[in-house]
């Protein structure tokens, strides 16, 4: 029998006072195209989690992240086959911009209360358990 094999993707959530988070846009991408996201993306080969989220929000929205000024927040279990590792950071250099206008349609910052209803629906879940201080969860299992 095949050993389970996850694909692993990394999420930053770039904070802000008062309780915002930096979303971006999907756009030509064929995964969710026109809904709210975060920065985020795959773990490639050979880096590690915190700097594969570094890579990401340095790629999509030009930020530099120090790695101590990452938080890990948040891991999610998604139906059928990926872990999903939320990160939080407060503090970067330089100011979002739209750093893949090939990808991103728009960012923005929203009220991690009021989250745009259309933001994909497992990053809205993890922003939610993450609220309640969760740790863990699961998404799209039966």
């Amino acid at each position: 029998m095949d050993r389970f094999r996850a694909i692993v993707d990394v999420h930053v959530l770039l904070l802000r006072p008062p309780e915002q988070v930096l979303l971006i846009r999907r756009a030509n991408t064929g995964y969710r195209d026109g809904q709210w996201h975060l920065p985020s993306g795959h773990l490639e080969p050979g880096e590690t989690v915190v700097e594969g989220a570094i890579r990401e929000a340095r790629e999509e929205v030009g930020v530099v992240i120090a790695a101590a000024a990452l938080r890990f927040v948040h891991v999610m279990h998604r139906s059928p086959d990926r872990i999903g590792l939320f990160f939080a950071a407060g503090e970067w250099a330089g100011e979002p911009y739209n750093a893949e206008p090939h990808k991103c349609s728009a960012i923005g910052w929203h009220p991690l209360a009021e989250l745009p209803a259309d933001t994909v629906d497992y990053p809205a879940a993890a922003l939610a358990a993450i609220g309640r201080a969760e740790p863990f969860a699961v998404f799209g299992w039966r």
